[in-house]
């Protein structure tokens, strides 16, 4: 969807988000054997928490906790719904269908991450380092893959309606800038190790090419859009 929006033929998408499917699957497939394979941290994660710890301000830690907040439950699932109403344009038929599509992507990415949480079982750091709450297994993020896929969601739905450069670029930064903090905060709060984060990144890359296609094909069958009215001769 968006790769139209910047002069991509529907060729040319298509080979465009099967190639990123297949790489972040193969990196995501990567980082799973390579974490099961480890207890703990890793010596590099070790220092960039530590960094993150000497570095917390009273300020910052709040601004963190703040935009964390934005990554899961209710916030993340009602800019899903939005994300799904503005991709559907008009037409209130179309627009439910996306709606539910987007909540189906959210619910069926956290059934997976949860299953590859359950069978890397990675540790988090030491609770004692926490600056917010925190269940379950650590990879892969659990915050971190909701609010990428939200934030795909939204890019694909704003560059429906962008027209110059300027707003399609923005369509895209915007939301890729609050998903990047969303995922950051989750290491400078204490709660993850970096390659928790690059994990929902990669996982939410990959449902996104897969399911974001699917999802139009079937909305346009559901509900396809009304035809342009016939001009008088």
């Amino acid at each position: 969807m968006g790769a139209a929006a910047f002069g991509m033929g529907p060729g040319g998408r298509r080979r465009l988000v099967s190639g990123v499917a297949v790489v972040a699957a193969g990196a995501l497939v990567a980082l799973l054997v390579l974490a099961a394979g480890h207890d703990g941290g890793f010596r590099w994660e070790l220092a960039v928490h530590r960094w993150a710890l000497r570095h917390r301000a009273r300020g910052l830690t709040d601004a963190a906790i703040a935009v964390t907040t934005t990554g899961s439950g209710v916030p993340a699932y009602a800019l899903a719904a939005l994300a799904g109403v503005l991709a559907a344009g008009r037409g209130s038929a179309r627009a439910r269908v996306a709606a539910v599509g987007a909540m189906f992507v959210l619910v069926a990415g956290q059934l997976v991450r949860f299953g590859l949480s359950r069978l890397i079982d990675r540790a988090r750091p030491p609770a004692a380092d926490w600056a917010w709450q925190a269940t379950g297994a650590a990879l892969p993020s659990g915050h971190t893959t909701t609010s990428a896929l939200v934030a795909a969601g939204l890019a694909a739905a704003l560059l429906r309606h962008a027209h110059r450069r300027g707003t399609r670029i923005a369509a895209v930064a915007l939301p890729l800038a609050w998903a990047c903090a969303v995922g950051l905060s989750r290491i400078y709060l204490g709660m993850h190790w970096p390659l928790d984060v690059a994990a929902g990144w990669l996982l939410a890359t990959v449902l996104v090419s897969v399911t974001f296609p699917l999802l139009a094909r079937a909305g346009r069958r559901i509900a396809p859009p009304n035809p342009p009215p016939s001009t008088p001769r």
